[in-house]
């Protein structure tokens, strides 16, 4: 009993995983990967001008 739900349990993860790996193109990959980008520049400055404003009061 247990033995079958582990397999049923991984079809459906391997299912799931397969067909969402397939439905994914390029176009969304290297969109995504842009705006990690900008969002991680934008966070960067955010905190150094924060960072500049508030703690470098010399």
């Amino acid at each position: 009993m247990i033995l079958n739900d582990i397999q049923i349990r991984h079809g459906v993860v391997g299912g799931t995983l397969l067909s969402t790996v397939l439905n994914i193109s390029i176009h969304d990959v290297l969109f995504t990967a842009l705006m990690s980008v900008i969002g991680a520049v934008i966070s960067f400055i955010v905190s150094y001008v924060l960072r500049k404003l508030f703690l470098d009061k010399n």
